[in-house]
């Protein structure tokens, strides 16, 4: 059995070193030389947008899947066996029509307005209030391609910072915090959950994230609840293959949906070293058409994300239940060069011994 996966980073790499020990071969499409995932995979060195290397890959592979959003859904509908299927990645790329998609099957918003002048955005503004945030409806990642309006006077100043429509705005609820579900769709229908964990952001970049998250004895069977239900009816509604996450924000009772991501997701990296099979197995396994396999983590984790730069490795595995992943790229300021996950050992909780390591991470940003 051999998978392609368009794109050759950091989750390309975890997905090919899942792959692995299951006896399935992975190449990669990416355009790098230096793709970090071609230290697991065969590396098919072109343009996301190749016409003749997606052909060639789907021909040298058995299924294809890919690791983040920006491929063209275009040309991923036409390689063999897509998972997920290519209208799943196409439903992600337009916050639009995702935040349709999330009103067509019962899943809560927060309010927003579809823009293409100014004009309009300041009619939304009007109508939805400040603040809110707006946002290009199409690329962007990690913060990128928005703009906050705190109160009406900002919308100028929010239509130039985008520079492009159409955009879509939306109002910021006064959320506790964000949440995120990761699941997985199997090729004969059937689903595993992983438990909701609950991340921590700034600058619009992930920086941790532990997992269960923490909720009070009364409200946890309802908030899991919703979000199994929110995720299933994805799943279901775009005869989904594969993992996907659905980021939530908590206002009081009620989760929001923010957006989902149609593959294995950061705030699921903890899964590597604290559930019985990882986002990243599971992946595998949905998209080669095997069982899949158990997700219940045997405690609490908490991961930390390098961002920018990251402690030595000596400092990091001097910590009890440390577990150090890099990469393999090259440090520079805001991007993600790694992540630790920290475990319970014995005398030491998870929590603890990431607080034993939050300073130096915070140190070695950039």
């Amino acid at each position: 059995m051999s998978v392609g996966i368009v794109g050759g980073g950091q989750l390309g790499r975890m997905l090919a070193l899942a792959a692995a020990p299951l006896g399935i071969e992975c190449t990669v499409l990416d355009p790098a030389d230096d793709a970090c995932a071609s230290v697991a995979a065969n590396h098919l060195r072109a343009e996301f947008d190749d016409t003749a290397a997606l052909a060639r890959l789907s021909t040298e592979c058995d299924a294809v899947t890919f690791e983040f959003e920006n491929v063209p859904a275009e040309g991923l509908a036409a390689v063999n066996l897509p998972r997920p299927p290519a209208s799943a990645l196409a439903a992600s790329q337009d916050r639009l029509t995702e935040k349709q998609l999330f009103e067509r099957i019962g899943i809560a918003t927060a309010p927003y307005r579809a823009v293409e002048t100014l004009d309009e955005l300041r009619d939304a503004v009007a109508e939805i209030g400040t603040p809110a945030v707006l946002k290009t409806r199409r690329l962007g990642y990690d913060g990128k391609g928005q703009a906050r309006l705190a109160d009406p006077s900002d919308t100028e100043d929010a239509w130039s910072t985008i520079g492009a429509a159409p955009a879509i705005i939306e109002g910021l609820v006064e959320f506790e915090r964000e949440l995120s579900i990761v699941a997985v769709r199997g090729a004969g229908g059937e689903m595993a959950f992983y438990p909701l964990t609950e991340n921590v952001h700034r600058h619009g970049i992930l920086r941790e994230s532990r997992a269960p998250a923490a909720v009070d004895a009364a409200g946890a069977a309802s908030l899991a609840q919703t979000a199994r239900r929110y995720a299933q009816s994805l799943l279901d509604e775009l005869d989904y293959v594969g993992v996907l996450a659905l980021e939530l924000f908590q206002h009081g009772p009620r989760l929001l949906a923010n957006e989902f991501a149609p593959r294995v997701h950061n705030s699921g990296h903890w899964t590597i070293d604290a559930a019985p099979t990882s986002q990243f197995e599971n992946h595998i396994r949905a998209v080669a058409g095997l069982p899949l396999g158990a997700t219940e983590p045997a405690g609490e984790c908490v991961m930390l994300n390098l961002i920018g730069g990251a402690p030595s490795t000596e400092q990091i595995l001097a910590v009890p239940g440390a577990h150090l992943h890099l990469y393999g790229k090259q440090p520079r300021p805001g991007r993600k060069i790694g992540h630790v996950t920290l475990t319970a050992t014995p005398g030491l909780t998870a929590e603890e011994a990431a607080e034993r390591l939050r300073a130096a991470v915070e140190t070695a940003a950039r």
